[in-house]
């Protein structure tokens, strides 16, 4: 029984073995997370539209959750840029930002989303999220990358700003340039240009100053607390705020409300796509990150655990006043590289932020919006992956229009029609590659059992036979594409006498695959042609023997094809020597 349950409840695997030095080192992991982790809460939420203490509240019982239901020892899950993007293309279909409404649909996200979540972790359908190619995952996070940092400048002019895509949003920003608040200008230029400078020099001059690498590369990540720190001192001494700075004002002291998400049944259907997308996002974003950082440790993360995991966190965040959470990378790495060993790690996170909810948050009120919309900027610009367009053009185009459109789509369109044009996009490639299988005759490889495409090997041939290879498994869009390239061959050499389907390559045959092969097999048969089978793989042999193919062949089905070669035409009867470049 306890086997069982370690398997849905981790930490009673991990719980198990914990010893007091593991909880010094998850103690010391926790509070350079909690430092990291105050400024971006604050920020994401600013980016999904909602109170910045909703972000506080989505980064405390969802880490304790993930703690109790997460496999992986060093995730760090919480509120994400991209997914606070979606939260807030969603919820702003629904409801204005600010509106009480606006912040239940929030809510409301986080739970479907993570019922969603956990549902497919009991059902195990992790390989739901397969059908977000990698070229689609990479488009979409550039694109989201690109249109978030856009929608964070009119923080940096100190205007008001919208719109939908990065037409619009462009559009406005020019409309309202005349309209720049210089003292918000300056905040957020310096706190931008700070920040890309903490990323690269910090490092070095904390090293200068004798701090060892470790500790120094640590460092860095708090750049956003000092950029917090001395923009509140800035407008707090010089008044910025009387001269048109907006700040972060009032935050809410106290730990998160409990909250009943609202159950009004068409608002869930109107929600359920936005949801889905949103789940499957923030799930590839998570066991990515989760396996990378595993990998380093040669440890192992269940996906479908991951699911769950992720689902209850954002179950949690949802009755405790927060939205759609997911594990971050850059969190994530941070915690893995302070020296986190268990997901106990993330919980003192949560005591950490807890704490700053109750007595840190009057500490903020003159934080400029300024900063952080610097943060968020900075955050986001690692997001965009113009290497990966460029490996995409020179390894495979079809990849890259994929990629390319759901960059473009994304951009103009909004990041569910870019998302979802994407899975259609990589869907049809694949469907349309497949549909079109690579096909090659082949011959033997002289003095040897091995069989090669004629067109790049010198090999033996016979004019009485023709081996053709299919390197895809057989399904209803590639048959006919099957039936009509063994006619062509077959029907235009009048002295053929066997043609063997080489099936090595073949991992399934389906229904429409098998009527095709009875209409090869017929068909051939009428021209007194034997068709013949060869390296049938176990479990399409089980198939075909539910079927009448095996009584009707003309020909037989062969272990090998040297086989096939031996028992058909002999070992050197006819043979002829092609070589092809």
């Amino acid at each position: 029984m306890t086997f069982k349950l370690s398997k849905y409840f981790p930490i009673l695997d991990w719980g198990r073995h914990y010893r007091g030095d593991t909880f010094v080192n998850d103690g010391i992991a926790a509070v350079i997370v909690t430092i990291m982790l105050i400024p971006q809460s604050l920020a994401y939420a600013l980016l999904a539209g909602l109170p910045p203490q909703v972000g506080l509240y989505a980064s405390i019982l969802p880490l304790v959750a993930y703690a109790i239901f997460g496999t992986s020892r060093t995730l760090a899950v919480g509120p994400v840029a991209v997914i606070s993007l979606m939260t807030a293309v969603a919820a702003g279909k629904l409801a204005a930002q600010g509106s009480p409404e606006y912040l239940a649909v929030a809510i409301l996200l986080a739970l479907i989303s993570g019922i969603m979540l956990t549902v497919m972790g009991l059902f195990r359908l992790g390989f739901i999220a397969n059908f977000l190619s990698h070229p689609v995952i990479s488009g979409f996070i550039t694109a989201s990358g690109i249109l978030i940092a856009v929608s964070q400048l009119k923080h940096i002019l100190g205007v008001n700003a919208s719109g939908h895509n990065i037409l619009e949003m462009g559009q406005a920003l020019i409309s309202k340039l005349a309209e720049t608040n210089m003292p918000t200008l300056a905040i957020g230029v310096i706190s931008t240009l700070f920040l890309f400078w903490v990323r690269k020099g910090f490092k070095p001059l904390l090293m200068k100053l004798g701090l060892p690498e470790r500790l120094a590369g640590i460092g860095t990540k708090v750049g956003p607390v000092i950029a917090v720190v001395v923009s509140i001192l800035a407008v707090f001494s010089l008044g910025l705020a009387d001269e048109g700075v907006k700040i972060v004002g009032d935050i809410p002291k106290g730990l998160p409300p409990l909250t009943v998400p609202e159950f009004d049944l068409g608002l869930w259907r109107s929600l359920l796509a936005s949801s889905l997308i949103i789940a499957i996002i923030g799930f590839v974003e998570s066991i990515s990150v989760a396996q990378t950082l595993a990998s380093k440790r040669r440890q192992r993360i269940d996906p479908d655990q991951e699911l769950i995991g992720l689902g209850t966190a954002n179950i949690a965040g949802a009755f405790s006043g927060g939205y759609p959470v997911t594990g971050g990378f850059a969190r994530s790495a941070v915690n893995f590289d302070a020296g986190a060993e268990t997901p106990a790690a993330g919980a003192f996170t949560a005591i950490g932020i807890a704490l700053a909810t109750l007595f840190l948050t009057p500490l903020l009120y003159f934080l400029p919006i300024a900063t952080l919309a610097a943060t968020i900027i900075v955050a986001v610009l690692s997001l965009v992956d113009i290497k990966s367009i460029k490996q995409a053009w020179a390894y495979s185009k079809s990849d890259f229009a994929a990629m390319m459109v759901t960059i473009v789509l994304t951009l103009t369109l909004g990041v569910e029609v870019g998302v979802m044009s994407g899975v259609a996009i990589s869907i049809a490639i694949y469907l349309f590659r497949s549909s079109r299988p690579h096909f090659a005759i082949v011959g033997q490889v002289p003095d040897t059992d091995h069989f090669r495409n004629i067109e790049r090997h010198k090999v033996q041939t016979n004019p009485r036979l023709v081996t053709v290879r299919i390197d895809e498994s057989l399904y209803f869009a590639n048959a006919r594409f099957m039936e009509d390239a063994i006619y062509d061959l077959a029907l235009d050499k009048p002295e053929l006498e066997h043609v063997i389907l080489m099936c090595s390559a073949v991992n399934d045959i389906d229904l429409s695959a098998l009527e095709s092969l009875e209409a090869i097999n017929e068909r051939l048969k009428t021209v007194n042609i034997k068709f013949h089978l060869s390296e049938v793989k176990g479990p399409v042999m089980d198939k075909l023997k539910r079927s009448h193919l095996l009584q009707d062949l003309t020909g037989e089905v062969f272990l090998s094809q040297i086989d096939a070669i031996r028992q058909t035409i002999g070992n050197s009867h006819g043979v002829e020597l092609e070589y092809h470049l």
